[in-house]
Order: structure tokens, then C-alpha cells, then sequence
């Protein structure tokens, strides 16, 4: 019987186990809360020999001297492992975009060095799913995507609020976003989802959508 090594992409930063400051800004509440619940579960599967969580090292006044830390040990089979990208000051993810192929890189840097290779990549959010997927061809291992918000909703809700296009795009990244999120449906082996209802109105705009392999796990 196989035991896994699984590795989370999650690379907005402000992410700890303990004493977890969910809701701390935008950028920290529910897909947080999952991710942890996510790395902390799956420790416990008897077929999980190791997971790790991988989000962005942040050395910065305004937040947790935690956060700088390069590894935080949750249990005997889980780590939040911390990698440096776009500097070290905090910095909200959509202004990530033009340096997460350096998280790509250090994320292989931290796996040579440690002499151990993933068997499973999961991103979360557009984001975390980049990444999982550019490793995923680089190792050519499989790839799981969660999405928890897509940007093209978030576009349309804007643009409904009265939002301009270009206001949209410039701030959100969000052109930029919806075609990684393409990418990424078109690429993962499965995209896991919390219901029918988040296929059939989330994902209906996008063109992989058909051939895509969809996996509803209800949020509990």
C-alpha cells in the first residue's frame, strides 16, 4: 500500500496552525480555516506519510515574527513550510502575481535540499493552483485544484457594483487570474468542488469546463 507525501499551495502568507488569525484581512478567512483543517486531516490518513503546506515567508513588523519562520511543525506528518517570494514585507496576493514563479523556484530549491519529492500537488485558489500546476509539469505528478472563489464571478459581481473593466483588471489582476484559472481546469487530474450548484454557476463561463473532472466534496 502506497504512503503519500502531498503537498498545499496556499501562497498569500499569513497562514499558522497555532493561534490562526483567521480573519485577520481579505486574504485570511475561509480558504484559510479549509486549508488548515485540510493539512491537518489528511496527517492523520494512514495512507499520508507526510503533508506539507506551502505558503509565503513574511518578515514584517506590522505582523507575527511567526510568520518569518522558515518551518512551523504542526504534528509528526504535517508542516506549514514557509517560502520567500516577492520580498519580505506582507502584501496582499494579488500583488503576488509577478513573483510566484520565484515561490516555483524556491519551492524546488526546498525539495532538492531535502532529498524528498511530492507524489500529489493541491493548489487553493488561483494562486496556489499556479504553482501546484507549473510543478505538476515540471515533476509530472498529478494535480488536484480547489478554486474557492473564481475570478470570473468576482468580475461580473464587480462589474455589476459599477466597477470599471480596467479598474477590475489593474487591481484584482484579474484578467491575468482568469487565464491561469483556465489553465489550470484544463490541466488538473481532479477539480475538487463543494457542490453541483458551484459546477453548473462558477465554472460555467470557463471553456474547460466539459472536459473537466470535477469531484463534489461537501464542506462540512
Amino acid at each position: 500500500m502506497k504512503n503519500y507525501y502531498i503537498q498545499l499551495f496556499s501562497p498569500h502568507g499569513l497562514i499558522r496552525f497555532h493561534q490562526a488569525e483567521i480573519g485577520r484581512d481579505k486574504d485570511t478567512g475561509g480558504q484559510v480555516k479549509y486549508v488548515l483543517e485540510l493539512l491537518e486531516a489528511l496527517s492523520k490518513h494512514p495512507q499520508v506519510r507526510k503533508v506539507d503546506l506551502f505558503t509565503r515567508r513574511i518578515t514584517d513588523k506590522r505582523v507575527s515574527a511567526s510568520y518569518s519562520q522558515p518551518i512551523e511543525i504542526v504534528n509528526e506528518k504535517a508542516r506549514i513550510v514557509r517560502v520567500d517570494c516577492g520580498g519580505q514585507l506582507y502584501k496582499e496576493k494579488e500583488q503576488l502575481w509577478d513573483h510566484l514563479d520565484e515561490f516555483i523556484n524556491n519551492t524546488i530549491r526546498f525539495n532538492e535540499d531535502e532529498d524528498d519529492y511530492p507524489d500529489v500537488l493541491h493548489g487553493h485558489y488561483a494562486d496556489g493552483n499556479y504553482i501546484a500546476c507549473e510543478l505538476s509539469k515540471i515533476f509530472a505528478l498529478p494535480l488536484i485544484a480547489t478554486g474557492h472563489s473564481l475570478g470570473r464571478n468576482k468580475k461580473r459581481i464587480l462589474l455589476s457594483q459599477g466597477w470599471e473593466e480596467k479598474k477590475v483588471n489593474d487591481r484584482f489582476n484579474m484578467q491575468r487570474r482568469i487565464d491561469e484559472e483556465e489553465k489550470v481546469i484544463a490541466n488538473a487530474d481532479i477539480v475538487i468542488v463543494s457542490t453541483q450548484h458551484e459546477v453548473d454557476t462558477q465554472y460555467q463561463d470557463y471553456s474547460g469546463r466539459s472536459q473537466a473532472n470535477f469531484m463534489v466534496i461537501p464542506r462540512v
